[in-house]
């Protein structure tokens, strides 16, 4: 309901515009009344509305008066209607030149009321879509300049802008908030996985309030990643009088209790200004890689995670060096037995946790370094995301002896396939078997076992090659050969959906209208119209 202000020193020409209309069925609500320009004014400063409709001559302040004060000292953006029983042009010229929206001469009558407010429902409506628009586009031009400085290619125009329109203080740190990807998330399509991507910005929105341009949709450049980026204050758990890992903790809490899938915060190390957030940022995406080597949580802070070496711990450097060569030899013996002996030196140091995790992170930066070094065009995200989403089998513990063996081993492939760029020959088989054998429960994992490839090696080229996962090209694929099943057949629709792989109709149906826009049926019955 728009909020209506009436304005008139005669009681009975409010009580009149009151019982003209019914002001809810057009939409609109009175606020309040005043005698006066005084009274209305004082009215404005503590109550909002949409439309004033105010007498011309009153004592105290007239109509004229109070619209010119009004406009003068930005009272109030609400439209301006003059009521008068005088004809008088000079009076409308006035008003107009004060953006008074019209101006009608007493007695009022219904219908020229009613005209009125329809003018301002639909000048209302388009003001508020301009709104919308402007502020998306702000929205999105400052999210582009945070960017920049996220990854650190920014200069003194993106940073005088972030200083001008965010809410800032000293205490910054870039927190990484996904879905947990090693969960349900990895059978879902691209399609499903934005929409539970969008489901979670929005949750980021309605907890951070005002604080919600913090919040940033699509940091990563990393295909397979559906992240939010978070910029976080130190004022933020100020103002709520409570601790950083508090504050944190309690958002994390709010999200897993809106969304239907479990959420990871990746909480980058503290730095001292937002000019400084590129540095958070890298330390952030370095959790995501380190998860797979850790107790499995839902918040990871790289302090903890990341210790430095203060307190007298060694590195096992001969032993770790030994490892790595036989990763890149691709020598799977070697790496068992390298493995075996990392640990035995780590069993004569005093076997602990923080003796494990400073060789473990040392051996996680060297691998990126190694993979580096085998294909440029790989970047170091894409290398992280492979260490991150390497899943293992059931019963083999994380951090455990057996775990960095079978990785080892994983890696030591994935650094080899890389070293020989096998894509094209492997990719040309696979889309053989796809074409030969859609209707059938093709999946990644089970091709790469096929052809010797690692998963997560043949998922990156895949994606370059056909823009898109392999889970949605079968999906396509399967949906084309539906559709000539549909144009050439009159088999009924529930076995066409069984014979191109799908064995439940309704999904079906609505894969198809996703790529389609339409039902199968109602696609054929246009075809053959």
């Amino acid at each position: 309901m728009l909020q209506v202000l009436l304005v008139d020193d005669e009681p009975f020409i409010v009580q009149g515009l009151k019982v003209l209309i019914d002001w809810k069925e057009q939409g609109y609500e009175i606020a309040g009344t005043a005698a006066n320009g005084m009274e209305a004014l004082n009215f404005l400063h503590k109550t909002k509305v949409d439309l004033i409709i105010a007498d011309i001559k009153m004592p105290v302040m007239t109509g004229l008066e109070l619209l010119e004060v009004i406009r003068k000292e930005k009272i109030s953006d609400a439209y301006f209607v003059i009521l008068s029983g005088y004809g008088d042009f000079n009076f409308a010229q006035q008003a107009i030149r004060n953006n008074c929206l019209d101006y009608i001469l007493k007695p009022v009558l219904k219908e020229e009321l009613i005209k009125i407010l329809e003018k301002l429902l639909s000048l209302n409506q388009g003001n508020k879509l301009q709104q919308q628009t402007d502020q998306r586009l702000k929205k999105a031009y400052l999210a582009r300049n945070m960017i920049s400085l996220i990854f650190g290619k920014y200069d003194q125009i993106n940073l005088d802008y972030i200083y001008h329109h965010m809410h800032l203080s000293n205490g910054v740190r870039y927190i990484g908030i996904e879905l947990d990807h090693m969960g349900q998330m990895e059978e879902f399509m691209d399609e499903e996985k934005r929409l539970q991507q969008r489901k979670l910005y929005d949750s980021c929105l309605e907890f951070l309030g005002e604080d919600g341009d913090h919040c940033i949709l699509d940091v990563s450049s990393h295909e397979k990643s559906y992240d939010i980026g978070f910029i976080y204050c130190d004022y933020m758990a100020n103002y709520q009088e409570i601790c950083e890992k508090e504050y944190l903790e309690k958002f994390l809490k709010f999200l897993n209790c809106n969304t239907e899938i479990s959420v990871v915060m990746l909480v980058g190390k503290k730095v001292a200004d937002i000019s400084q957030i590129s540095k958070s940022y890298g330390t952030s995406c370095v959790l995501r890689s380190f998860q797979a080597f850790r107790v499995k949580r839902n918040i990871y802070f790289y302090e903890e995670e990341v210790q430095v070496n203060s307190s007298g711990i060694l590195l096992c450097k001969e032993s770790l060096d030994a490892l790595l060569f036989a990763v890149e030899q691709n020598d799977k013996l070697q790496i068992i037995t390298s493995v075996e002996n990392l640990y035995k030196e780590m069993n004569q140091m005093g076997f602990n946790a923080d003796t494990v995790d400073l060789n473990i992170n040392y051996l996680l930066f060297q691998f990126i370094h190694l993979a580096t070094q085998q294909d440029s065009y790989v970047n170091q995200e894409e290398i992280m995301h492979f260490i991150s989403e390497n899943t293992f089998e059931g019963g083999v513990m994380r951090g455990s002896k057996a775990h960095l063996s079978r990785f080892a081993c994983e890696y030591a492939q994935y650094l080899a396939q890389l070293r020989k760029n096998v894509s094209r020959g492997v990719l040309y088989e696979v889309e053989k078997d796809i074409r030969e054998n859609y209707a059938q429960n093709l999946t990644l994992r089970d091709l790469s076992k096929k052809y010797y490839v690692n998963s997560a090696y043949l998922g990156q080229m895949f994606r370059k090659k056909y823009g898109q996962s392999f889970k949605d090209y079968l999906n396509n694929y399967r949906i084309d050969q539906a559709v000539i099943k549909l144009l050439r057949t009159d088999e009924k629709i529930y076995r066409i959906a069984e014979e191109v792989g799908y064995h439940d109709l309704d999904y079906f149906v609505n894969r198809f209208i996703t790529v389609k826009g339409c039902t199968p049926a109602k696609f054929r019955k246009h075809a053959r119209q």
